[in-house]
């Protein structure tokens, strides 16, 4: 059973921090569905990853279209994960606890300045740990990734 991971960031955007996490993920052989709160923002974000990284392609696409399956991240609103490792929220998409079971690992990323974002994500973490579940939390508030908390 995976862990869930979940991501303050304070340092670099969504922008910057994506790539770098779905690079990670691709590298570990996981299928990742990227779940977003809304199709104007998933197709701002599938703009970003046909131009980042420059020395490098990111495989990816929206869902709706007729490869579906075939691609290593899959971009949607209320995306199942029935046939992915891995699952990246991201704009406020939630998570139901009920799906980590099958994957390798689920992450919360979140805005650091947006309170409301904190505020969800406080809420997303008691309702994981109050499920059973591993979770771990990443701050950058120090300019790097430190592991900050895990239940």
């Amino acid at each position: 059973m995976g862990a869930v991971y979940f991501y303050h960031m304070t340092r670099t955007p969504l922008d910057a921090t994506l790539p770098v996490l779905l690079e990670k993920s691709l590298a570990a052989g996981w299928r990742v569905a990227l779940r977003g709160s809304n199709q104007a923002g998933l197709e701002r974000l599938d703009e970003l990853l046909w131009l980042k990284p420059e020395e490098g392609f990111l495989p990816h696409g929206l869902a709706g279209g007729p490869h579906d399956a075939d691609q290593p991240v899959l971009m949607g609103v209320d995306l199942p994960v029935a046939d992915r490792t891995a699952l990246i929220c991201v704009e406020g998409a939630k998570l139901d606890p009920g799906e980590v079971g099958g994957l390798e690992r689920a992450s919360i990323l979140f805005d650091g300045g947006d309170p409301d974002a904190v505020q969800a994500a406080r809420d997303q973490w008691r309702e994981v740990t109050g499920a059973g579940l591993s979770a771990q939390y990443w701050s950058q508030e120090s300019g790097r990734w430190e592991k900050k908390a895990e239940a």
